[in-house]
């Protein structure tokens, strides 16, 4: 089943190619960051260490860490000890422990999820795991145990939903959003120990072939890439329903094929990857409306059909994961302005074509 997927996407998407949950920050200490990235043709997680001062990723001892088959995603606790792994062709989640260099020791046996387990969250105390499983149209929920990282799949699991290709806990940890690539909708839940119950009203619907979410950090604002349609969708939030009400304009025009979006950490930015145009458009978002206008000089150019993207904790750096080129670039960006600078001490390559990255805080 999930080679004929993996065809079926190969032959949709190739010239803009294809991810699962993209990038991520967030887990870790104040002042030091790792960085993790999942190689699915490799089998195989890497490690970064991630300079404060000059944004450069040198790999540490140990790598590459040994993954189950095609690791689609990877996320770290927000304790910063503890990284799950979702193995796409095991339909099963992968434990690992990490040490204060990084390392990466797995802990066995794997936990069964769904079919093709594909993106990842924790909420933000680190008490759940919540696992899109594309092919069973489901959502898994774990209880995670606090010492030691243990997974117990809470009553009810695993729960409906449509083709999740990528999903999304708000900072408060009140609602879950999972983008549906297959139907153009994205689900709203509202959770409760662990247990999501649906949004009155969702689904919610957007463009074509939705990729990857982002909410600012404030959780007013969510938006939405549409894959086929070259668009972006945004959303006002209620604060109490977790309801979706479309922003005044949305949807908003993004490029060739937009794969993945982020905010810069103070929530004033907004950065879409398009993977056809291989660049990075980048908006200042309204505070009161959430309306996205251009940064001049956008878009800024990133590597080969650029498939995820994350920033530093310290809202300094931008990477870009680039699955065509097989590398990593990194973005200085103004925080006055949210303009890009190619950093030439933080462009890597990867020995296979990457998935997801993720940086701890």
């Amino acid at each position: 089943m999930f080679a004929k997927l993996m065809a079926a996407v190969c032959l949709c998407f190739f010239i803009s190619g294809f991810t699962a949950c993209g990038g991520s920050s967030g887990g870790g200490s104040n002042g030091h960051h790792f960085v993790f990235v999942t190689l699915p043709g490799a089998n195989e997680v890497v490690g970064f260490n991630l300079s404060d001062n000059k944004g450069a990723l040198t790999q540490f001892s140990g790598n590459p860490f040994v993954t189950g088959n095609s690791p689609a995603a990877v996320v770290v606790h927000p304790s910063g000890k503890l990284a799950y792994v979702a193995n796409a062709a095991d339909d099963n989640i992968s434990l690992y422990t990490i040490s204060s260099s990084g390392v990466l020791t797995e802990v066995t046996p794997r936990t069964p999820a769904g079919l093709n387990p594909f993106c990842l969250a924790t909420d933000p105390t680190g008490s759940f795991l919540f696992v899109g499983n594309l092919t069973s149209n489901s959502l898994s929920v774990f209880s995670i145990n606090s010492g030691s990282g243990a997974l117990s799949e809470v009553v009810g699991s695993p729960f409906p939903t449509a083709s999740p290709i990528a999903l999304l806990v708000t900072p408060s940890g009140k609602f879950l959003y999972v983008a549906n690539a297959n139907t153009a909708t994205i689900s709203a839940f509202t959770l409760s120990a662990g247990a999501p119950s649906p949004v009155q009203g969702s689904p919610f619907s957007v463009g074509s072939s939705p990729s990857s979410l982002a909410v600012d950090p404030t959780e007013r604002f969510l938006y939405e890439t549409n894959l086929a349609s070259g668009t972006f969708d945004g959303f006002s939030i209620d604060a109490t329903s977790g309801f979706l009400s479309p922003i005044f304009g949305s949807p908003f025009t993004a490029a060739t094929h937009p794969k993945a979006v982020t905010f810069d950490p103070d929530g004033k930015f907004l950065y879409i990857a398009n993977q056809g145009s291989s660049n990075i458009f980048a908006f200042t978002i309204d505070n009161t409306t959430g309306f996205p206008t251009a940064v001049t000089g956008s878009p800024f150019t990133t590597g080969s059909v650029p498939i995820a993207l994350a920033t530093d904790p310290a809202g300094t750096f931008l990477y870009s994961l680039n699955q065509g080129s097989k590398n990593i670039t990194g973005f200085s960006f103004d925080p006055s302005k949210g303009t890009l600078k190619a950093n030439s001490q933080s462009q890597i390559s990867t020995t296979a074509v990457p998935s997801s990255i993720f940086i701890t805080k």
